[in-house]
């Protein structure tokens, strides 16, 4: 080395030594004031050092092209070394002081951005029916309450993108960058990842604590009541897309600013990956994790919406997964976790569905509910896969294979649900596999109800239940645009068809006792017509019509038919049929009764009074008390 490259080498000495870390105590014992990178006004020092720092290198490398190397001496600390001290205290202080607040808020905005609609209904409230079915443990009482809150479903498929926040100022990033190239080119790789790391991993936790991410284990999330765990899921929805889009890819872009230019490959057998996939990767399974969790845990109907909702909002995202964490091997696998939770979730709706399908065949509530109304069980069933035609745009790409011919297996122990018939159900080729399945459900329902309806022990009620519930089914059906046309038109004129015969057997069952008593049969004996009617069978057949049609009306009054419109018109189809039936049979022989004794224990009805009485059936509650005129007075 010749005198002039001496004196050049110490004076470069004496610039580092005068900021020699290791004699001070390092940054700690120093002081913010003492630190060359504060972000002050003067930088010339900070340049100066520098200066050196490339000085010494550049003196002290025996030739060019040399491998880095750590220098050392047998007295102390080379100047090199101290320079190096220094550096990564330089670098972990920027770190530490010069980031930019990350503004949760600001993350937020990606998730308002992403959805239309936030939240849905849960479809985890109990049915508030006078029988809960085994299956309900959830359900809706109201007719529109689940339809109308929830509405048609946003899909979580995004219209927003990657998100990248600048978390350090322009001169910070400099600075940063100054300082890891001089590191890495020393031969100080692994201290400079490791202080970034050791910097950059809180930070990066923090961002996903404020997102609302806690830590819990598998196991831990997996013995959460699901009441807790469904809002956790919609936090986790939100919380991810704004750790992806926002917090990670944030954390690349950083990563590149500071390291795009500088040469890692000697250092990643001691640091494997990118500084920014060690820098994220506990955060990016942590948040995997409460997915995985759901994809693995419990199979039950309440859970399906939920776990929709779940493998929306991860294949939303894993093309930015993809794309953020695919830029070294660690990262890879993360994409690879990701997309595998994703596969798993759709298997477990998949399981979901054929689960609730067994769920409503073997549904063994063995109590009719009274008056023949709506069965808990058939409100459930109708909202639940109301619900799913909701979800159709994802339930269509996940449901591929059609309803399996096992699941017409009579349940065991259930001698109150016939074997199952064979079903004319609509030409599979015109159906969609999801459709199938939905079809399917509904034919198991019917299956189910039919033997729900032998638990009457009256045959006309259970017409009527049966009326009642095929009626809901196509109300449901009708009133759900993307459900009716999962369904289908053909298996809709059946279902129509089912009601009002069900309301017509209904009606044979329980009128054709009270219509007899309105025939001319029995009444006449031998000789004329006026004259060959027998006044005491005549009066026997009023005394029996009274009775009967008393009877009918103290049940039937308690018998439910909960749809307005068509309790009016099976009071107006009863009423087409009796009233004029009794009206002809009272003019034909009131007049023998009002010529006798005591009219009035006979004709106890004028064809008002039964019209009056007709409007009492179906409430659901025992009749009022009505002052009839009498048309005997």
């Amino acid at each position: 080395m010749d005198g002039s490259a001496a004196a050049e080498l110490e004076r470069a000495q004496r610039v580092v030594m005068r900021w020699d870390s290791v004699a001070s105590g390092g940054s700690s014992g120093g002081g913010e004031d003492l630190m060359l990178f504060d972000g002050g006004g003067d930088r010339a020092e900070a340049e100066r050092f520098l200066q050196a720092v490339d000085d010494l290198r550049r003196l002290e490398t025996p030739s060019p092209g040399s491998p880095p190397r750590r220098t050392s001496s047998a007295g102390g600390s080379s100047a090199v070394h101290v320079a190096m001290a220094r550096l990564e205290d330089e670098f972990r202080h920027v770190l530490s002081s010069r980031a930019v607040d990350l503004e949760i808020e600001v993350l937020a905005e990606l998730t308002s951005l992403s959805t239309m609609t936030s939240d849905r209904t849960s479809f985890s409230e109990p049915v508030a029916d006078t029988e809960e079915p085994a299956l309900a443990t959830a359900g809706d009482d109201d007719e529109n309450s689940v339809s109308s809150s929830v509405g048609r479903r946003s899909s979580y498929r995004s219209m927003t993108s990657i998100r990248e926040i600048d978390l350090f100022p322009a001169d910070a990033i400099s600075d940063l960058n100054a300082i890891a190239s001089r590191l890495v080119a020393a031969g100080y790789g692994r201290e400079c990842l490791q202080v970034y790391a050791s910097v950059r991993k809180p930070a990066v936790d923090s961002a996903l604590r404020r997102l609302g991410i806690e830590k819990l284990t598998i196991g831990e999330i997996q013995r959460l009541e699901w009441g807790v765990l469904q809002p956790k899921i919609r936090t986790w929805i939100r919380a991810a897309r704004a750790a992806v889009r926002g917090v990670f890819a944030s954390e690349r872009r950083l990563c590149f600013l500071i390291f795009h230019d500088i040469d890692l490959s000697d250092i990643t057998t001691t640091s494997p990956g990118a500084p920014f996939t060690e820098t994220v990767k506990g955060a990016a399974l942590q948040l995997l994790c409460f997915a995985e969790a759901i994809s693995i845990g419990r199979r039950s109907p309440e859970k399906l919406f939920k776990i929709i909702d779940l493998h929306d909002a991860l294949s939303d995202l894993l093309p930015d997964v993809s794309d953020i964490f695919a830029v070294s091997s660690p990262g890879e696998s993360i994409c690879v976790q990701a997309a595998e939770i994703r596969t798993r979730l759709a298997d477990a709706v998949r399981g979901i569905l054929s689960e609730f399908e067994n769920a409503v065949f073997r549904d063994l509530s063995k109590t009719p509910v009274p008056g023949g109304t709506i069965h808990p069980l058939t409100r459930y069933v109708m909202n639940y896969i109301t619900l799913i035609s909701d979800y159709k745009a994802t339930a269509s790409e996940l449901i591929v294979s059609r309803p399996s011919a096992t699941s017409s297996i009579s349940p065991e122990g259930n001698e109150l649900t016939p074997s199952f018939p064979d079903l004319d159900l609509p030409d599979p080729e015109s159906q969609t596999p999801l459709a199938a399945h939905l079809i399917w459900i509904i034919a198991i329902l019917e299956h189910n109800l039919e033997g729900k309806a032998s638990l009457y022990k009256d045959v006309a009620l259970s017409h009527l239940f049966i009326m009642n519930n095929v009626h809901y089914i196509v109300h449901k059906i009708k009133d759900s645009p993307e459900l009716r046309e999962l369904i289908g038109d053909v298996y809709l004129r059946r279902l129509t068809g089912k009601f009002r015969l069900a309301a017509t057997t209904y009606q044979r069952t329980a009128w054709l006792k009270i219509l007899n008593c309105l025939r001319d049969e029995g009444l006449h004996v031998s000789g004329g017509f006026s004259s060959g009617i027998s006044k005491s069978a005549l009066r026997d057949r009023f005394k029996s019509f009274n009775a009967v049609f008393d009877e009918a009306h103290r049940i039937q009054s308690g018998w439910h038919v909960p749809d307005p419109q068509l309790r009016e018109e099976l009071r107006i189809s009863i009423s087409e049929k009796l009233l004029p039936a009794y009206r002809s049979f009272l003019g034909r022989f009131r007049h023998h009764i009002e010529n006798g004794r005591h009219p009035e224990l006979y004709i106890k009805y004028s064809v008002d009074d039964l019209e009056i009485s007709v409007s009492d059936f179906f409430e659901g509650s025992p009749p009022p008390p009505h002052n009839r005129r009498r048309s005997h007075g």
